[in-house]
């Protein structure tokens, strides 16, 4: 199992890598233990990779979603190479080993290790490991576009950094993209041209007094929004004639994102009523919605009897989890690493919390199919 997540951090699957490599690993271990997998690929170095155990189906299946790709490293110094995936001190060092891949190799060698002992398996397992989560989740929309192939499911498990903690919903999000358009001349002569960055500038005085309507949830606390990313002109002699605004929004469940972008239309159809010459537009870059699974459910309630967890929690931030609402299934987030460690200088996973992942894991898998 230590090999195998080593093998992952070596693999390097950062946007400008792709997945591909860390994909055939994966299907690589699995073939070796005689358990189907394919590779599905696509652009030149995406990819997704699924394996399904298959049984007689006398039980709904359980399934493990996770995702292979990993955010760079940065440009701060780490103290081991980000993608040696070094042992020290009772650590593997490396990009991505909280923020997937030891959820990923503890999930896989913990399938494998159920398969070779022969146990009894009542009900099918499926895992799959998608593309893209930090950035589209282009993976998980195109693993469920085969959706219809998947048996009957009892629940679906996300192995994502939780400590080992059980949870049952977090926030959605909501990435909208706002462009002001505008005239380029010479700085000389201002007058004659039209400011898209002052144009932005009407917009963000928008916002200022902008709040969105959610009740609070009880749990998940108020919905947010913040101003992320800004860029606009070319040189300090042209008048810019575009300009870029990013807002990041996270929203509660049963919250509708609809709603929100109508707000923002017409907070700019309102801005070219008002203001000569002012040209904007919305996109929406990124939607998901949040997630929240019943925690007194059987499958949650099942769950932490297997796993020796008494209550469930809650998160802030997003996984591919709603993407995976179309199943229908109970979804619950749950893995090895400190959340902490995500997306940090020297990111690592402790060996002795990788073992006890695998433990857990086929924990899990013998309560729901054996």
């Amino acid at each position: 199992m230590k090999d195998l997540l080593r093998q992952l951090i070596q693999a390097d699957s950062t946007r400008a890598k792709g997945e591909i490599q860390a994909a055939e690993i994966i299907a690589t271990y699995f073939h070796r233990r005689g358990i189907d997998c394919r590779v599905d690929q696509w652009d030149g170095n995406r990819a997704n990779v699924v394996a399904h155990v298959k049984t007689g189906r006398k039980r709904p299946a359980l399934m493990f979603v996770c995702h292979l790709d990993v955010v760079g490293p940065g440009e701060e110094t780490w103290t081991h190479p980000p993608f040696a995936a070094v042992e020290d001190k009772g650590k593997i060092y490396g990009r991505g080993t909280t923020d997937m891949k030891g959820g990923i190799a503890t999930a896989v060698a913990a399938i494998c290790e159920m398969v070779r002992s022969k146990a009894d398996l009542q009900g099918d397992i499926v895992f799959a490991a998608t593309a893209g989560e930090e950035t589209d989740s282009s993976g998980v929309v195109r693993f469920m576009q085969d959706r219809g192939v998947l048996p009957p499911l009892a629940g679906i498990v996300v192995p994502e950094p939780t400590d080992f903690a059980v949870i049952t919903a977090h926030r959605g999000l909501f990435w909208l993209k706002i462009t002001t358009r505008g005239k380029a001349v010479h700085s000389s002569m201002p007058e004659r041209g039209v400011n898209a960055i002052g144009s932005m500038k009407r917009v963000l005085d928008q916002l200022e007094r902008y709040e969105i309507q959610a009740q609070p949830h009880p749990l998940l606390g108020k919905c947010s929004m913040s101003i992320n990313t800004i860029a606009g002109g070319e040189a300090m002699n042209i008048v810019p004639d575009r300009c870029t605004l990013g807002v990041d929004i996270r929203t509660l469940p049963g919250q509708d994102h609809e709603t929100i972008r109508y707000d923002f239309e017409r907070m700019l159809a309102s801005l070219k009523t008002s203001v000569p010459q002012f040209d904007g537009e919305l996109a929406i870059d990124r939607s998901a919605q949040a997630i929240e699974t019943d925690p007194e459910c059987d499958f949650v309630r099942t769950l932490c009897s297997a796993v020796g967890v008494d209550l469930t929690n809650v998160i802030g931030y997003t996984t591919d989890a709603p993407h995976l609402l179309p199943l229908e299934a109970p979804i619950v987030i749950f893995g090895p690493g400190k959340p902490k460690m995500c997306h940090q200088v020297d990111e690592s996973i402790e060996v002795a919390d990788l073992h006890a992942g695998v433990d857990l894991f086929k924990k899990m898998i013998g309560r729901f199919l054996t």
